[in-house]
């Protein structure tokens, strides 16, 4: 996704349907709010599919990186099992403004510039330094010097409900 990509921002719901919800337009918040809420909320939860179609949602930390929320994991976790079978998934977080459901497809990093944007993120946002080499991700300040896996969550469509419970925007990627 490039980083002059903007989604279309709709009205969740319409006159049908909306009551109690806003159908006013100038309602209809812009992305830039919601990439502001993925991008400074302490954590996220992640929801994944697991192989037998069963959901599986588990807290994350979560930075913005190669224009897109992005995780890191151990490849054995039932996050990375399920991702790499099926990577549709959904991240929610919860901000002051808005409450956000991240609809996307997550890929495993590979590409050693992406590795290294999305440490460097890891490292400003918590202090979790990683540690790359031959390919691999490394969290030397434990024992072992364990391997993660970086995800990328490609947004498809996102879902923000405002502060006052009766404000909706979609966005459509």
């Amino acid at each position: 996704m490039s980083s002059d990509l903007t989604p279309l921002a709709e009205l969740l719901f319409s006159e049908a349907d909306a009551v109690p919800m806003s159908i006013d337009p100038a309602t209809v918040k812009p992305w830039s709010e919601a990439r502001a809420c993925l991008e400074t909320a302490p954590k996220g939860w992640l929801s994944t599919v697991r192989p037998d179609g069963r959901p599986h949602a588990m807290p994350v930390m979560l930075v913005w990186a190669g224009q897109a929320p992005c995780i890191a994991t151990r490849p054995s976790s039932r996050k990375a099992r399920n991702l790499a079978i099926n990577g549709h998934c959904v991240m929610a977080v919860s901000g002051t403004e808005l409450d956000l459901m991240v609809e996307g497809v997550a890929t495993l990093l590979h590409d050693s510039v992406l590795q290294r944007e999305v440490a460097a993120a890891f490292l400003a946002k918590y202090q979790w330094e990683f540690s790359l080499r031959d390919g691999f991700v490394h969290d030397d300040s434990l024992p072992g010097s364990p391997e993660y896996a970086f995800y990328r969550i490609a947004p498809v469509r996102a879902y923000g409900y405002g502060a006052d419970g009766l404000t909706a925007t979609r966005w459509r990627f």
